[in-house]
């Protein structure tokens, strides 16, 4: 079986414990993760002036397709995806061909802007709902899962966000593995 991969898409603004916590946590399970910035810039500036380097810039990440698109949440980072067309293309082609998207935490309104899973159950951190509501079938669980739409809360649930990546991509067993490992308890 070819390995699974995933981009993970960051831009100043991003929240960078949703960032790294889920790309630790895929890469844990082998899951070949490519951190894109949307800027032309080595690194990005998080929601808590942490920087993180970028693995590729999205305009040369997209050249391929991956099994997962993730969105991290950060107000800043959630409003820059909401507003790149390069990031709505890329949703809205995983959409068509039924592959996965993650969104965590302020990054569910990104999706709304782009017109990606309407009328899907999601979640997403509190002061976003209102925002989403209209559109989607809202829950406040930590993690929502309705078909190929992954959706969590915020930093605190980014843990359980990137273990429901790991079963939705390899399995309920591996996913359990990474968690024992990291002594993860839920």
């Amino acid at each position: 079986m070819a390995k699974k991969t995933a981009i993970l898409l960051i831009a100043d603004g991003s929240e960078e414990m949703e960032a790294v916590i889920t790309t630790d946590i895929l890469r844990r399970a082998g899951i070949d993760v490519t951190v894109a910035g949307l800027a032309e810039k080595e690194s990005v500036k998080c929601s808590r002036d942490v920087k993180i380097c970028v693995d590729a810039k999205l305009k040369d990440a997209v050249q391929q397709k991956y099994d997962v698109v993730i969105l991290p949440g950060g107000l800043g980072g959630s409003e820059a995806f909401a507003s790149s067309a390069e990031v709505g293309n890329l949703l809205q082609q995983q959409e068509k061909e039924n592959r996965v998207i993650a969104a965590i935490c302020a990054a569910p309104v990104a999706l709304k802007a782009h017109g990606i899973s309407k009328g899907k159950q999601l979640t997403s951190y509190p002061s976003m709902k209102e925002k989403l509501v209209d559109e989607y079938k809202y829950l406040e669980d930590k993690v929502v899962t309705d078909g190929n739409l992954i959706t969590s809360r915020g930093p605190a649930t980014a843990f359980a966000f990137g273990l429901a990546i790991v079963e939705k991509l390899l399995d309920k067993e591996t996913a359990n593995n990474v968690a024992k490992g990291m002594l993860y308890t839920e």
